[in-house]
């Protein structure tokens, strides 16, 4: 096999296709890219079975083949070569020889045969506009559980329902819910897609212009897929029932203050610098501001207050974390915010305050974006 490609354009395929395999694979054929040269053009594919990368460029191909190179290598060697461009062969003793202006790499290959397969995507699908669907893994993808304990809770559900995708996640201290455009079958769908892999896609795809979404596989091998112009990533989707947090959402929301985003994330920082470690910030609103007090180790104390406006009921105080409060203040995007105090029908336990988007003090914003939080756990 030998193909002549151009630097920058063989360089980001290489980075884009082994963004999504782990630092550390306890199996060594999995770290490899896997690079097809024929009629088509140059593809480069790498996959872990539970996620894949693949796109196809353009390069001039002398002789038609396939080849298996260590990933993370070729890309750092990529990234670093002169700016000319580049001659991959295969030599006569089987490596694999890169070459580009006076730089030379010599590097092993890995054997074709031993590579599993890529997997193909054909079901139902459906587009969402790019600059959407990448803001909203941005502000819902943050709220998923880190913790492999509970594997359900470490994804984002995406849920399909007429001509709308919601995305969902939660740890269940907090609650996040956005929904986005849907352009395609209207059939109800569902996916519990990881996190981790959802927000690589979010970064890469997040100004292509329109995304393909499309479900496939059944049992054991349910995946869904994510293409944009010339590269596809896929997943393998998560098994379990996600909770049904929807529910949690309030109806009602006459009860709640009005503040400005950038100033309360900057009072809140400044605040919670002598908290201890995982302590709540305590929140007193008013008719006309929201102070914030705090206390920790070292006789340590702080307070702060900011400009507020309380509707329809009286002076709310309770604690909320401080990171959980600020995450979801800055996945607001918008200049105020709208805090509003929900009630429950457990007289023993804090109800949730709900955060959206507020466009002025006296118009609220958009919907499609709900942040659920409360300092004790949402679900049991």
């Amino acid at each position: 096999m030998r193909f002549q490609v151009g630097r920058d354009v063989f360089s980001e395929a290489v980075s884009f296709v082994v963004k999504l395999l782990p630092q550390r694979n306890p199996q060594p054929i999995l770290a490899g890219v896997l690079i097809e040269a024929g009629d088509g053009g140059l593809t480069l594919s790498a996959f872990d079975y539970e996620a894949s990368a693949r796109t196809t460029i353009e390069a001039s191909i002398e002789t038609p083949g396939t080849i298996l190179v260590h990933g993370r290598l070729l890309s750092d060697i990529a990234s670093r070569l002169p700016n000319a461009p580049i001659d991959i062969a295969v030599e006569d003793d089987g490596g694999i020889a890169v070459t580009c202006g006076s730089a030379r790499f010599t590097l092993a290959a890995m054997p074709v045969e031993e590579y599993p397969s890529i997997p193909e995507v054909s079901g139902s699908s459906g587009v969402v506009p790019a600059d959407d669907f990448g803001t909203a893994i941005a502000q819902v993808g943050f709220a998923a559980s880190r913790d492999d304990v509970t594997p359900v809770l470490t994804g984002v559900q995406l849920e399909v329902s007429g001509q709308s995708l919601s995305l969902v996640a939660t740890d269940r201290y907090r609650v996040s819910l956005r929904d986005v455009p849907w352009d395609g079958e209207e059939s109800e769908q569902t996916a519990l897609v990881p996190a981790r892999t959802l927000t690589e896609v979010g970064k890469t795809f997040g100004h292509a212009g329109t995304i393909q979404v499309a479900f496939s596989g059944t049992g054991d091998r349910e995946i869904i897929a994510f293409t944009a112009g010339n590269k596809t990533v896929t997943s393998l989707l998560i098994k379990g029932n996600f909770p049904p947090v929807r529910r949690l959402f309030p109806e009602q929301t006459d009860h709640y203050a009005v503040v400005n985003t950038a100033d309360l994330i900057e009072a809140v920082r400044r605040v919670s610098l002598v908290l201890d470690r995982a302590a709540p910030l305590r929140f007193t609103f008013s008719s006309d501001s929201v102070t914030m007090d705090a206390s920790g180790s070292e006789q340590a104390r702080a307070s702060e207050s900011v400009d507020a406006h309380l509707s329809g009921g009286d002076d709310v105080t309770l604690g909320l974390n401080p990171q959980y409060l600020t995450e979801a203040l800055g996945a607001v995007k918008s200049e105020f915010v709208r805090v509003t105090f929900t009630s429950s029908d457990n007289a023993n336990k804090l109800s949730p305050v709900l955060i959206t988007s507020q466009t002025s003090v006296d118009q609220a914003g958009s919907d499609s974006f709900k942040y659920l939080l409360q300092p004790n756990l949402l679900l049991r």
